[in-house]
């Protein structure tokens, strides 16, 4: 009796150890400007709530030295458990030196859904081994502000989210010729007017191939010809900034980030703008897919020297998630995961417009890659940008501009 009482006693002590390591797990997580991104805290509060006994400890790193920190702690062996991803560039460089670890193996396990992310996760298999490396959190991808009242005003219809660009241009003119405001707006960036030539996943901004820009380049230069948007160098030279050009009512459309709706939110709230607006799908070529986009993503990545790789992974994997998402989501951010429910949290917001076509523009069809990952990329980058200024201030016309891309660039295109 005596020694059956041990047993039990010892398998007691053995239980209350293992409850007892399980409370005492934490995990690192690296990030960048911890403190005031909203949605960091969020991630750890769910997290925590969902898995009694795992703390998560951010590690916050300068947002301005953040891949240079990343990546000498990861080269040193710091024990932190898992890497944000701000640059693509630097998975590549991690999975390639073996400094993070493959995802591959327990996406497999779990039967995890990498269904969920317009195509964003394919930016995180490793172009060394084809095998992933992270997750994507975040997506901030491109849709279409519209100043409703303007619409109203010159009683054209609001848009859909399956529109062309030509309807996007035909209505641009129309409520400038019906009410003296300005058509659309567009900013200085080179994404702003003509990376919407990779909406349909095929075309890249780094494939040395550049007459699918021409189109959308003759687009805006017309506008601005017709007094539609204001000018490239109307812009520079006022330093005007979008988020403040739309908020002043006299724009009816404006192509943007997502990243603008909490900004937009904001003014109306503290009186800066005081329009009624809406969101869609940025308007497609024929034979694009509706809904389709172009953005940039946020990941997560387990370090190869995380001593709490199986916990790591399924932080991960909850980060990523539908769960994860609305977290994300609730603090105005959004997420990668794109689902109906996510979309619902996100149109919650208060401030958010109410009509189903704002709601629905938050469902994107497939969401492509701004720019490649890729040797030679970055040089093609300031190649591009630099000549898309060119074109913009008339110092070349738009096939003089398009011909020194596709000459320029040519050198740097992996062979």
């Amino acid at each position: 009796m005596k020694k059956l009482f041990a047993v039990l006693l010892a398998a007691m002590l053995l239980a209350t150890l293992g409850s007892a390591a399980l409370a005492d797990t934490t995990l690192t997580v690296a990030g960048w400007d911890i403190s005031t991104t909203p949605y960091y805290a969020a991630i750890k509060a769910g997290y925590e709530a969902a898995n009694p006994g795992v703390t998560i400890e951010w590690v916050d790193l300068a947002s301005q030295d953040y891949n240079v920190k990343a990546s000498t702690m990861l080269a040193g062996g710091d024990t932190t458990d898992l890497y944000c991803v701000k640059e693509l560039s630097d998975m590549q460089n991690w999975s390639k030196e073996g400094l993070i670890v493959s995802m591959k193996d327990m996406i497999e396990a779990d039967g995890y859904d990498m269904s969920k992310y317009a195509g964003m996760d394919a930016c995180y298999v490793s172009l060394t081994d084809g095998e992933q490396y992270a997750l994507p959190f975040r997506a901030d991808y491109w849709v279409m502000f519209y100043n409703k009242d303007l619409f109203d005003q010159a009683g054209v219809a609001y848009p859909t989210n399956d529109w062309t660009w030509d309807e996007y241009a035909a209505i641009a003119r129309e409520i400038t010729e019906k009410t003296g405001a300005y058509g659309t707006h567009y900013h200085t960036w080179l994404s702003d007017v003509a990376n919407w030539s990779v909406c349909d996943g095929v075309n890249t901004l780094a494939d040395g191939e550049y007459s699918d820009l021409k189109y959308f380049y003759e687009l805006v230069l017309g506008f601005e010809d017709d007094g539609v948007c204001m000018t490239f160098d109307e812009l520079k030279a006022s330093g005007l900034h979008y988020s403040g050009a739309f908020a002043q009512g006299n724009i009816a459309m404006m192509p943007m980030g997502y990243w603008y709706v909490s900004t937009l939110i904001g003014y109306i709230n503290d009186g800066t703008a005081s329009m009624n607006w809406g969101i869609t799908a940025v308007p497609h070529l024929e034979g694009v897919e509706a809904g389709s986009s172009f953005g940039s993503p946020t990941g997560i990545a387990i370090s190869a020297a995380s001593a709490n790789k199986e916990e790591a992974w399924k932080f991960a994997a909850w980060m990523c998630s539908e769960d994860g998402a609305k977290a994300i989501a609730e603090t105005g951010t959004r997420p990668a995961y794109v689902s109906e429910e996510v979309a619902a949290v996100m149109a919650a917001a208060e401030g958010f417009p109410t009509d189903e076509t704002s709601k629905a523009a938050l469902l994107p069809t497939s969401i492509a890659l701004e720019w490649p990952i890729g040797e030679g990329v970055n040089e093609i980058k300031t190649i591009v940008n630099e000549e898309h200024s060119l074109i913009m201030t008339r110092e070349l016309t738009v096939d003089e501009g398009i011909a020194e891309m596709e000459e320029r660039a040519a050198e740097f295109i992996a062979k």
